[in-house]
């Protein structure tokens, strides 16, 4: 009988303790969030953030954005939290900042530590997505999904028959010196799908060791280096040179065919071609928490996921086909999409990728310790050779 009017007394208790913690949240003052954006995937998700922001006023009062190159992000959270502040509540990344993250221990774990809070959250995820998750160890949710490449995107009044492999590919540079361009793989999705890619194109030895593996592929980069008059921080400023016209040929992924062309920025008549019998490195762009945000941002960030996995938001994200398609849940169709997003993306789209996505396999890029190293050694032995 005691036992029994205790463990009543005791229920009471943790329901009522329930209960007021469910007051408090609720009654909590709203808190700013700083999003920090190493990526370039605000232009995908950016009107979803405000729209939580309205949806939800009790929990957010303000989002702050700021951009960083994702090779200098993960020093810059590394010394905040050395200093114990964290002024970064949610990281906006790329495979590359992910690998460099998790080899200096800098996330929070998301799962299975907050999985009450993100019930069923990896069924989401369409079968290519759900192997880009897996990238991220528990520590991230994947928010955008990208095919990618590598491709070869030229200007076909220069370029009579582009390359269809990577001989070929070496063998217009070198006949066309300083016409061919890729920026620096630590900050490009187009530089490091085309690194990672090259390993499955020149049969290297084992595609996911790039220190032991990778024989053929370090031997060409550095062929190739010699016709290439140097290598760009970023991609931005490929696609303006190829745009410009000082260069003919760069490497491509869908997103960076499609979205500078759309803006004007490359001309609309440039071509790509794939490689023969290609392999695809698909891409990702992730949210991650920095270890040392507190349990309250922590809470509104969780639901603030949740939100940006809905299909509402998803569908957003074919934007001006940026990351082409975009989404990386099951389900989300081109007709779901902004009428603006269709337009841009039956005008600059190619009918060919649909093709080509069937035909050729899928992988997912190197681990994070063996992208870390990757990087590293390019930047030591193709990068160091040339001004950046």
């Amino acid at each position: 009988m005691f036992n029994g009017r205790l463990k009543a007394r005791l229920l009471a208790a943790s329901v009522a303790g329930a209960a007021m913690l469910g007051v408090n949240a609720a009654n909590a003052d709203p808190v700013t969030l700083n999003i920090v954006d190493a990526a370039g995937n605000l232009q995908l998700t950016r009107k979803a953030f405000e729209a939580f922001k309205a949806k939800y006023p009790n929990l957010v009062s303000n989002i702050t954005y700021t951009n960083s190159p994702a090779p200098q992000l993960p020093g810059k959270i590394k010394a905040m939290q050395a200093a114990h502040r964290v002024d970064i509540d949610l990281a906006l990344i790329g495979t590359d900042a992910l690998a460099a993250g998790l080899e200096q221990n800098l996330w929070t774990k998301l799962l299975p530590d907050e999985s009450a809070a993100l019930p069923g959250v990896l069924d989401k995820y369409a079968p290519g997505p759900r192997k880009m998750q897996d990238l991220a160890e528990g520590y991230g949710l994947e928010v955008t999904y990208m095919p990618a490449g590598p491709l070869v995107e030229y200007n076909p009044a220069k370029v009579a028959n582009p390359p269809q492999t990577p001989q070929e590919l070496l063998a217009w540079c070198k006949a066309n010196p300083n016409k061919l361009i890729y920026a620096r793989p630590a900050n490009s999705g187009p530089g490091r799908t085309f690194l990672m890619g090259l390993p499955y194109l020149l049969g290297d030895k084992d595609p996911k060791d790039p220190i032991n593996g990778w024989d053929k592929t370090w031997a060409y980069l550095k062929e190739l280096s010699s016709c290439i008059p140097y290598y760009p921080g970023g991609t931005s400023q490929v696609m303006k040179e190829l745009g410009e016209g000082s260069r003919d040929m760069t490497v491509t992924v869908t997103g960076w065919d499609i979205n500078p062309r759309a803006l004007g920025i490359v001309p609309a008549d440039f071509k790509v071609q794939a490689f023969k019998n290609m392999t695809w490195v698909n891409d990702a762009h992730y949210m991650v928490v920095p270890k040392g945000v507190s349990k309250e941002k922590l809470a509104v960030l969780l639901k603030l996921m949740n939100f940006m996995l809905e299909p509402a938001q998803q569908a957003m994200t074919y934007d001006d086909g940026y990351f082409y398609p975009g989404p990386a849940v099951k389900g989300i169709t081109l007709e779901m999409a902004p009428k603006q997003s269709q337009d841009v993306i039956a005008k600059y789209g190619r009918p060919e990728y649909a093709k080509w996505l069937a035909e050729f396999p899928h992988v997912q890029p190197l681990s994070a310790k063996a992208m870390v190293a990757a990087f590293a050694k390019w930047d030591r032995e193709i990068g160091a050779q040339k001004s950046q």
